[in-house]
């Protein structure tokens, strides 16, 4: 998702020299749709699931759920005037959030393939009292 908003920033700074360019920020925006749908959007629905407990699980979804729409919601609100403010390298703060986020998820979420829930709750426990 990254390196798509950087090529729709690049396609739409260079579009008023090459037309064709046009069709290359559609493409990227169809690709940033399909990838936030399979990536990001669905998180809170499954890797909540495989991080907490059964005791824990349904107020963990619910905050992660509610937390993913309410940063959703403040994007909606939030796009329209950064365009007006910044024009075509709106994008570039979203690159930068999905740098920052990539790396939070490479140090800070534990690989949960193939582990149970008491594994990776004491990794959890395990940094925490270190």
């Amino acid at each position: 998702m990254m390196v798509i908003t950087a090529l729709l920033t690049i396609s739409l700074a260079l579009t008023p020299n090459a037309a064709w360019l046009s069709y290359l920020s559609v493409i990227c925006i169809i690709g940033f749709i399909v990838l936030f749908a399979s990536g990001p959007g669905s998180i809170p629905w499954f890797l909540v699931a495989e991080l907490f407990g059964q005791g824990a699980r349904p107020i963990a979804t619910s905050i992660a759920v509610s937390v993913n729409w309410m940063a959703n919601f403040i994007v909606s609100l939030g796009f329209l005037p950064i365009v007006e403010s910044i024009g075509e390298y709106t994008f570039l703060i979203f690159t930068a959030i999905l740098a920052m986020c990539c790396l939070f998820t490479y140090n800070k979420v534990p690989e949960t393939k193939g582990r149970t829930v008491e594994e990776i709750t004491a990794e959890f426990r395990e940094k925490t009292s270190t």
